[in-house]
């Protein structure tokens, strides 16, 4: 029988704190969703203890998560502890994920605490987390750097204190996978209750050996594995979630293990973060790539359309990428929208999809044929209807622009119910619609990156327009949608705005 390997998608903590990757409350929400469609075992919802706004998403997406467990993470504190029971106490499946550096470079330069002091407060703290009568994991922070003889007594004391899942982290992305498969191995047949604990890897990339070590990880008889949406995460990342779920399928042969993930959800999902965060992926991105199932030489494509199996060890629709042909249009009715998005992966509300449909309406006036990848970038981070507040509103621009002359524009927003514009100039349109904003909204937010993409191919393509801003510390990321360059310009930087208001 197949080993059943849990997936615990940490997009929402590890991935998040990836630079630009934050997140507002709407838009954790419905990367949740997709997640409990994805079919992930746990979700790691945030680190509550960080911030009021991560208590409050972690609180958040406890209330709405079905059948996922949901973790918080916890320092080995009792005021971490607390916070993070508070926030997922009222999940139907709680967890509490507490964690200490057990590498003694960690407890001599971070931590500033003896082998002994640690042994002691994972025995103090695990005991208080599992007091509270919910799951609690523990994680040995830097545990491939950890000597294993410590390492082992780290985690039997974690164990005796009461945890039930034992997380042993690549931090630093140090180690080689036939390491990670013997720690892991040693782990196995030396900890207490083998039998009864859940051994986890959390894989960090550091070394581009995410994925490969936590697959080795459970060859060598890991249970659960600590991954992310499209890789996101600190530094070079985490391990890719859906890199590990279609190695699981596709060399099912080779590891002789299955998990829960839902793979027709897994291009869906690549898109929602990618939409969410603005950082797209790479054309060779395994898995979810858009040249995944590109085959351009010619021998590979002869291949491919005598049998797909010459050169396609998967096919594009196991990951749910749809290759539905029928053209929508203007004339196209709200039915024919809503199976279209069914087939896309999407499941809105009726209110949503009445939104939704009103902006494909809009779109097709502008445009013949109206592909997937359009209705996608339309729908965007919106699944559920949830759109961000918005204290200021795009109304309409007006521009006068040449090579020889400066940018002249007039854009007019709605702030707080009141119509208002402003009159700027600058040697280009788009910095010129930046300047007017600037000049009524006095934000003093900066603008750190700008990137442009095109949804589709033909002069009238969408235009996508991500935005990176920063203020006080804080970073965040606004996107734009048009046909229209400009007006896709001005959206972004007030989505940006809106977040950091």
């Amino acid at each position: 029988m197949a080993k059943q390997i849990k997936i615990f998608d940490t997009t929402l903590r590890d991935g998040e704190q990836s630079p630009g990757c934050s997140m507002n409350l709407a838009e954790k929400l419905e990367v949740a969703r997709q997640l409990e469609r994805l079919g992930v075992d746990v979700i790691e919802a945030g680190f509550p203890i960080s911030s009021p706004d991560d208590f409050a998403a972690v609180q958040a997406i406890a209330g709405i998560i079905e059948h996922c467990t949901v973790a918080g993470l916890a320092r080995a504190t009792k005021e971490d502890i607390d916070k993070a029971y508070e926030a997922v106490k009222d999940a139907k499946h709680p967890r509490i994920h507490t964690f200490i550096a057990t590498s003694d470079v960690h407890m001599e330069y971070k931590l500033k605490m003896t082998p002994e002091e640690v042994i002691t407060r994972i025995h103090d703290m695990v005991s208080y987390a599992v007091g509270f009568g919910v799951e609690v994991e523990f994680s040995a922070e830097d545990a491939s750097r950890t000597d294993r003889d410590f390492l082992l007594r780290a985690v039997n004391t974690a164990i005796d204190a009461g945890a039930t899942v034992i997380n042993i982290p690549d931090t630093v992305g140090y180690a080689m996978p036939e390491e990670m498969a013997d720690l892991i191995r040693f782990l196995k047949h030396n900890i207490h209750k083998a039998d009864e604990i859940e051994l986890s890897v959390h894989c960090h990339n550091d070394l581009g050996l995410g994925v490969a070590n936590s697959l080795a990880s459970i060859g060598a008889g890991a249970t659960q594995i600590e991954c992310t949406i499209n890789g996101i995460g600190e530094r070079a990342g985490n391990a890719s979630l859906e890199e590990i779920a279609m190695n699981l399928v596709t060399r099912h042969d080779y590891f002789d293990a299955k998990c829960n993930i839902n793979t027709k959800q897994i291009y869906r999902s690549a898109q929602l973060i990618c939409s969410i965060t603005g950082v797209p992926l790479s054309p060779t991105k395994p898995i979810t790539g858009a040249n995944a199932f590109a085959h351009e030489a010619g021998i590979h494509q002869h291949g491919v359309l005598c049998n797909r199996s010459t050169y396609e060890i998967m096919s594009p629709e196991s990951i749910g990428i749809p290759q539905n042909k029928m053209v929508l249009g203007k004339h196209s009715g709200k039915h024919a929208f809503a199976d279209r998005l069914q087939s896309l992966g999407y499941t809105l509300s009726q209110d949503a999809l009445v939104k939704a449909f009103d902006r494909f309406k809009r779109l097709a006036d502008k445009k013949k044929i109206v592909s997937d990848r359009d209705i996608e970038a339309l729908i965007g981070a919106t699944n559920s209807g949830e759109e961000q507040p918005e204290q200021v509103k795009y109304v309409r621009y007006a521009i006068m622009s040449g090579n020889t002359i400066d940018s002249t524009v007039v854009v007019t927003l709605e702030i707080d119910g009141k119509e208002q514009e402003f009159t700027a100039r600058s040697n280009g349109p788009i910095d010129a619609c930046y300047r007017a904003i600037e000049g009524m909204l006095h934000s003093e937010a900066v603008l750190d990156t700008y990137g442009l993409q095109s949804v589709t191919e033909g002069i009238d393509a969408q235009a996508v327009v991500f935005v990176k801003m920063s203020k006080n510390g804080d970073t965040v990321t606004g996107r734009g949608l048009s046909t229209d360059i400009i007006e896709a310009s001005i959206k972004a930087y007030l989505s940006a705005l809106n977040k950091l208001l």
